[in-house]
């Protein structure tokens, strides 16, 4: 049996995928909404499995300890967010563009088109992600989980029952389950449905909020540099129609207070030395 140190020592690189793969993944959502795109990514958690919880799924998968770090394929484990199923396959396509570059996907479970009987649904990618250790590289196995908020809420239920229960959850709860797991099927459907106007909406808001931002920097410089009155000027402005949705006023403004700021004509211009 492995002693203490010896677990924590052999986690060291799982705990390391977690935290760059986590890193990638939200650099892909940042590249799409700064771009002023639709990021199929909402957001991205992982984590470690605990020791405890190791060997209790090694003793009831029977897998030698020695084996583990072949046989597990989820003692690393990331979960990527999703607001539409449509979404979660686009996700998938995001991971095998990138396969056989920074890591290798070796397989998939899809549990969306073909759920577990308890209802579960989710869409599983099993990689094999490089770490460069002191030693060298080693290459482990972790699982992505992709799912919508919906699915998500209803495997974080059953899964505390099952932990509460002990695996033995009793019918009628199962049942209760499996009804739940069919009502958030069909908010996903639902949802889905109505995902144009949904993301033509968000997309809005993120060039209107990317746009506000480079006014209010811009405006900022202006002071910074001693240009008050413009300052001013262009302050009452964008006060006028802040709360507004007319992006061409927006972009307007933008584009008068960039005119005024020293480092913009002076590339306009064609200064370059």
């Amino acid at each position: 049996m492995k002693v203490i140190r010896e677990w924590k020592t052999m986690l060291i690189p799982y705990e390391q995928a977690v935290e760059e793969l986590k890193v990638k993944l939200k650099a892909i959502r940042n590249q799409y909404r700064e771009l002023n795109e639709y990021s199929p990514i909402e957001f991205v958690t992982g984590r470690v499995k605990k020791i405890s919880s190791i060997i209790e799924k090694a003793e009831r998968r029977n897998i030698p300890l020695d084996n583990i770090e072949e046989e597990m394929e989820d003692i690393a484990g990331l979960r990527i967010m999703c607001q539409f199923i449509d979404d979660i396959y686009e996700v998938v396509n995001l991971l095998y563009d990138r396969s056989g570059k920074d890591f290798t996907v070796l397989y998939e479970k899809d549990y969306i088109k073909n759920p577990k009987e308890s209802g579960y649904k989710s869409y599983h990618v099993i990689i094999k992600y490089p770490v460069q250790t002191a030693l060298g590289t080693k290459e482990i196995l972790v699982e992505l989980q992709i799912r919508t908020l919906a699915m998500n809420f209803w495997a974080i239920i059953e899964h505390s029952l099952s932990y509460k229960y002990k695996s033995k959850i009793p019918e009628d709860i199962r049942e209760r389950l499996r009804n739940s797991a069919l009502a958030a099927t069909r908010l996903d459907e639902e949802m889905t449905e109505i995902s144009k106007e949904v993301r033509n909406a968000q997309l809005m808001f993120e060039e209107k909020s990317n746009t506000v931002r480079d006014i209010i920097t811009n405006i900022q410089l202006l002071f910074s540099q001693g240009k008050e009155k413009e300052a001013m000027d262009f302050q009452k402005r964008f006060d006028r129609i802040k709360n507004e949705d007319n992006m061409f006023e927006f972009d307007l403004l933008l584009s008068e207070i960039k005119h005024e700021l020293p480092r913009y004509n002076f590339f306009e211009k064609g200064n370059l030395i």
